[in-house]
């Protein structure tokens, strides 16, 4: 009678190992086989981490295995089973792969097809096409839209981390449990005797370094020392936790009525204030978004504002970026002063204090939250609802939404965009030439990273789709598409997001949309946190005072007053140096340790990938080394997969 040796990997992760019974029942083009008992007498089988092998005697020929069936039954109590794969070896000694990387909850079945990826096209047998459908009907119970707040992305439908498909919860709850993790953070940073003084003020900025906490010859301690200075402050727009706001000001703004009288002492070219414009001389950020919007009101106790400024930045002689002009709310008037570097010193000072306040809240909101966490998100729910597990775009992407659903619902529990290509987003700016803008390192190794995913896409898309005509006729992956536009960006034009793919062209630059968001966009936005935000006076999380309204009155206890009080400071670094740290057992850009693909040319794919980002790393490492500030949040050795922080 024909034998199959059958191979089950259980996974690594805590809990993954199970006692209950397991039974398996192979699927060929001749024949279903009988239930089988997998159970070796006196051994534990399917204890965590293990790889089992079980002799499996069939009736008669099965022919060529379709599916593979799992079955789980209760023991003694019930327990989780995560199953990485099955291999199966045919009486003939072929060997066939069935990936899995799910979870078996409760008595439980799962049915498994070989791991080649295949096109819905490619599938001619009916069962095989069943069972593709079956999977997402099944799915799209699962991973229901949800409206969270008028004006979002959809999310998923889940009210707390445990209402999620075990597929896609994190595999320990209280590694995500933010408000545990921020009272950590602060006892590791011993800050925890501070963190319930609100409503107390520090008394000088000295006073912040008692929260500080000083490691030598880093980002933070720099910031410490200089943040202070126009240098400092011009540099982080570039370089620091948000450098996606400043663009290079064609135009100045009627709202912004500075004149060359009252720069002129910060222009070094002797020429007037438009001629600079003209040259490409200056540059502007614009927090119009802020204006009319309410403060935070969570604490009764103490008052708290925002402002919209509008900051004029000058490239001086030197190629480097320095503000000259800072406007503290939209409509100009006799209380709302355009402030300058001639300004007294603590005017001046408290102006850039402000706008770095509302970079923080914009960073934390926009940058970070909607335009990473909140849209790769959408891309997570719409893969698993429209993309079977057979299907070469959800083999390619499932790594780039790992326990990003998850942590968005944690994040939706306790606390609390735009579609575009990164060149053109850069470009559209005016922040492309290295030559005339050097220094920008946010987009010399973004493009990099971006041109090594889009390489790879490329060469993914090339091996399944062989014509545009295919991706045209793919039907699931439309869905996917659609799912994107229609529930995830609310059906708006103004998202950029298509809502159909035609080429295969832009199949691939879609996907690196995906992938460089998830990964390298989201790296770039949250990493540098702690070095650019532990140091309160250079990111506010919050003013208690309003701004200033007129010139000269401004003095060192008035700015102290303004910033957080004691408590929200300890909070913020709290939150900050959490937010900063890469998960247990990270994966990096590039590591696809989970096989769900098994052919050869996709894994030499991966292969050049790979070697294409170690390049990158080495680039960017030689480089470094003569920065006094270095900028290492896109060297893809310090880019996590996937949002999961």
């Amino acid at each position: 009678m024909p034998s199959y040796t059958v191979t089950v990997a259980t996974g690594s992760q805590w809990f993954a190992g199970t006692d209950d019974y397991i039974y398996l029942s192979l699927v060929g083009s001749a024949g279903c086989s009988e239930k089988h008992l997998l159970d070796k007498p006196f051994y534990n089988d399917f204890e965590r981490g293990a790889v089992d092998s079980y002799d499996v005697t069939v009736d008669e020929e099965l022919g060529e295995i379709q599916l593979v069936k799992i079955e789980k039954r209760k023991y003694w109590l019930h327990d989780n089973w995560y199953l990485k794969y099955i291999t199966l070896k045919t009486p003939c000694g072929d060997y066939v792969e069935f990936p899995c990387y799910r979870w078996i909850t409760g008595e439980g079945e799962i049915v498994l097809r070989d791991g080649r990826a295949k096109l819905a096209c490619d599938d001619q047998i009916h069962i095989l096409k069943q069972h593709r459908r079956k999977e997402l009907e099944t799915r799209q119970k699962q991973y229901r839209w949800m409206e969270w707040n008028p004006g979002f992305p959809l999310s998923i439908d889940a009210k707390c981390h445990k209402d999620l498909p075990r597929d896609i919860q994190f595999d320990s709850e209280k590694g995500v449990d933010f408000v545990l993790n921020y009272t950590r953070a602060m006892e590791n940073l011993f800050i925890n005797r501070f963190m319930h003084m609100f409503q107390s003020s520090w008394s000088d900025f000295a006073d912040f370094e008692k929260i500080f906490v000083k490691i030598s010859n880093t980002i933070s301690e720099r910031v410490m020392n200089h943040w202070q200075e126009d240098l400092m402050f011009g540099y982080q727009f570039l370089n620091g936790c948000n450098p996606v706001l400043i663009r290079r000001c064609t135009k100045l703004p009627k709202k912004l009525p500075v004149t060359t009288e009252m720069v002129e002492c910060s222009l070094e070219r002797q020429l007037t204030l438009q001629q600079e414009v003209e040259q490409g001389n200056i540059f502007i950020v614009d927090f119009e978004l802020l204006d009319g919007i309410d403060a935070n009101k969570t604490d009764p106790c103490t008052l708290q504002f925002l402002a919209a400024p509008i900051c004029l930045l000058y490239k001086n002689l030197a190629n480097k970026i320095v503000p000259i002009a800072i406007q503290l709310n939209q409509t100009p008037g006799d209380e709302n002063p355009i402030f300058l570097p001639s300004d007294a010193k603590y005017d001046w000072l408290l102006a850039k204090i402000w706008v770095r306040s509302s970079d923080f809240h914009v960073h934390q909101t926009i940058t970070h939250l909607l335009r990473t966490h909140l849209v790769s998100e959408v891309f997570g729910i719409a893969l698993y609802r429209q993309l079977p597990t057979v299907h070469p775009v959800f083999k390619l992407l499932v790594a780039h939404v790992r326990f990003t659903i998850a942590i968005n619902t944690k994040a939706r529990e306790q606390l609390i965009c735009e579609y575009g290509l990164f060149d053109k987003a850069i470009k559209a700016r005016g922040m492309d030439s290295a030559e005339d803008i050097p220094n920008y390192f946010y987009r010399d190794d973004g493009l990099l990273v971006w041109e090594a995913i889009k390489t790879f896409t490329a060469e993914v898309v090339g091996i399944y789709y062989e014509s545009d005509r295919v991706v045209a006729e793919d039907q699931e992956l439309q869905d996917f598409v659609k799912d994107v536009y229609m529930y995830g960006m609310r059906g708006k034009k103004t998202s950029g997001f298509p809502k159909s793919i035609k080429t295969r062209e832009k199949l691939s630059e879609y996907l690196t949309v995906v992938i460089f968001t998830a990964s390298a966009q989201h790296a770039a936005v949250n990493f540098g946190q702690y070095d650019w935000c532990s140091w309160i006076p250079n990111a506010p999380p919050t003013m208690r005072a309003p701004p200033p309204t007129a010139k000269g009155v401004v003095t060192i206890e008035q700015i102290v007053d303004t910033l957080p009080d004691r408590g929200r400071s300890c909070w913020h670094l709290g939150a900050v140096w959490a937010l900063s740290q890469f998960q247990e057992n990270e994966l990096f850009l590039g590591m696809y340790p989970e096989e769900h693909f098994i052919e050869k040319p996709v894994k030499e794919a991966m292969a050049r990938f790979r070697k294409n980002l170690d390049t990158i790393v080495s680039v960017i490492a030689e480089r470094n080394k003569k920065k006094k500030l270095p900028y290492y949040y896109l060297s893809p050795d310090r880019i996590p997969n996937s949002v999961a922080i």
